[in-house]
């Protein structure tokens, strides 16, 4: 399985500093575990107690300089070893091989035609690494007695890895061997590159997401060392900031929820190989299969293209519309003939509900998205101009790309809401006829968008108390043939990112899986939380 060497070789990193007593380090891990543990500032000084965590966090990190665990080689002299090891687990490996692809990095590339609904890949659930599978490690005994493990999955996760890769024995080495040593996540950037998210949607996110980071790594350091269940750990011996960034950047961007054993329950899990397959939109055809308990991808022959207009879905236009409605409106929807209609039409354009409606809801949208707008401190024309610099890191250069493009999703809604609202008008002057509906047309009502899912809008309305936000869409199991499949998403801090799918692919064409891009989302859910407040 490739050579010996450099599976099992680990070294100490070069320039370390000098012998850190651990009482020095204990001091600061502790200030930094009360600092992160302190009532949230107040509104404005984010960004002030950001520099302080990251200020001892630093210097925790200069500490540790050359105490993290790293492999020889680079990341691609491993993947012979993956290949291999997942072919001696009864994977599958006859179909696809690992690729780079430049800018989209490492993935899964066809080596023959792979047909619609074909079953190409499946991995066991012995590969997998999974909340289970940690509480039957050396970290379960910990586990065991440590309520934040066993509330935090994603967190288990990362230290099941961690020890894992500390443990030159372990079977799941060449899986590990093949992660990146580090990652593009913002738990990675410099301070000037997260200064330049500043008045972005993705800052605070960003900026909770280090806090976080930081506090469970002060409060995870002081338990290895002090707790008696954590004595046999390998992190005992070396158990640095990096080593928990990367650990919670790899669980973060690969994370997949699958039934447990039992079948009772969803658990978290790392999926060799199937996190290899990179992104795009479509259908989930990537599932769970309890009978011979292994995750399964199949090809999908459906492709879906979203355009920009108009800038909203189906089901934030029914929220809208629900929003925007009078009094009487929402008696008339609610309470009215034709209730069950008048419902489906909602998230239907060509049907509004009245020509004010209208023109309140793309009122509001236009409003709102250049309220956001004047948040940002540049401009898209001076992001543009700051994006040809050819010396700009890459950090900085994702952060801009990320603020200019959710200007630019602003900027496209408020001149898209502008132009309903004009169009509305005029047919309100013109004392124009609202379009109505036929009773058998009722099938024809709901757009024909994958998104337009109106009943669902409405009864997530009716779980929604005022002042709350709008809960994410949850996925039920779904079927293929006879087998039961449990649909997986991918989840960054708690947070659903994407679904599995994998689209129908010809040789030497990438293998991808199906994301919902939260860019475009991002800034919606912005509108939604904000009306409901």
């Amino acid at each position: 399985m490739g050579k010996k060497s450099r599976v099992k070789t680990q070294k100490s990193g070069s320039g370390a500093s000098a012998v850190v007593s651990p009482k020095e380090m204990m001091n600061l891990i502790s200030e930094l575990l009360q600092k992160c543990s302190s009532a949230a500032p107040p509104a404005g000084k984010e960004w002030e107690e950001y520099i302080q965590i990251r200020g001892l966090v630093e210097k925790i990190r200069k500490k540790q300089k050359g105490m993290s665990i790293v492999f020889d080689g680079s990341r691609e002299d491993y993947f012979p070893d993956l290949m291999s090891w997942a072919q001696e687990n009864g994977a599958s490996c006859d179909s696809f091989t690992v690729a780079d692809f430049g800018p989209e990095g490492y993935g899964l590339r066809a080596t023959r035609d792979i047909k619609a609904e074909e079953l190409f890949l499946w991995i066991p659930r012995k590969m997998q690494m999974t909340v289970e599978s940690a509480q039957n490690s050396v970290l379960g005994p910990l586990y065991g007695q440590d309520r934040i493990l066993q509330a935090m999955g994603n967190v288990t996760l990362a230290l099941h890895l961690l020890c894992e890769r500390a443990n030159p024995a372990s079977s799941w080495l060449p899986y590990i061997h093949s992660l990146p040593q580090e990652y593009d996540t913002p738990l990675y950037y410099q301070q000037e590159d997260v200064q330049l998210l500043l008045g972005t949607q993705a800052v605070q996110d960003v900026l909770s997401q280090y806090k976080n980071t930081a506090r469970q790594y002060a409060y995870f350091y002081k338990l290895v060392q002090t707790h008696p269940a954590a004595s046999k750990l390998p992190l005992k011996d070396s158990f640095t900031f990096d080593d928990y960034r990367w650990a919670v950047s790899s669980v973060m961007t690969r994370q997949n929820q699958i039934p447990t054993e039992d079948g009772s329950r969803v658990t978290l899990a790392l999926i060799p190989l199937w996190d290899m397959c990179n992104h795009t939109n479509g259908l989930i055809t990537t599932g769970y299969n309890l009978e011979d308990d292994r995750c399964e991808c199949v090809a999908s022959c459906i492709f879906a293209l979203h355009c920009s207009e108009p800038p909203i879905s189906a089901q934030l236009l029914a929220f809208l519309r629900v929003f925007c409605m009078t009094e009487e409106e929402l008696k008339d929807y609610l309470l009215g003939d034709r209730v069950i209609n008048k419902i489906f039409t909602l998230g239907n354009s060509e049907f509004p509900v009245s020509w004010d409606n209208e023109i309140k809801l793309w009122t509001f949208l236009e409003t709102r998205a250049a309220l956001l707008l004047k948040t940002y401190k540049t401009t898209s024309e001076e992001d543009q101009s700051m994006l040809e610099k050819p010396d700009l890191s890459l950090h900085s250069r994702l952060a801009i790309q990320l603020r200019l493009a959710e200007k630019q999703i602003l900027e496209k809604a408020s001149a898209s809401g502008r132009a309903k609202r004009l169009h509305f008008q005029k047919k309100q002057e013109e004392g124009a006829l609202l379009p109505r509906y036929e009773e058998s047309d009722i099938a024809l009502l709901e757009n024909t968008d994958s998104d337009a899912k109106l009943p669902i809008i409405l009864r997530k309305l009716e779980e929604v108390e005022e002042g709350q936000e709008i809960p994410m869409e949850e996925h039920s199991p779904f079927l293929n043939g006879e087998k039961a499949l449990y649909g997986m998403s991918m989840e960054a801090n708690g947070e659903k990112v994407s679904e599995g799918m994998i689209a129908a692919v010809a040789p030497d064409k990438a293998i991808n899986t199906t994301e919902r891009q939260k860019g475009v989302c991002f800034v919606l859910e912005t509108f939604c939380s904000t009306a409901l407040k």
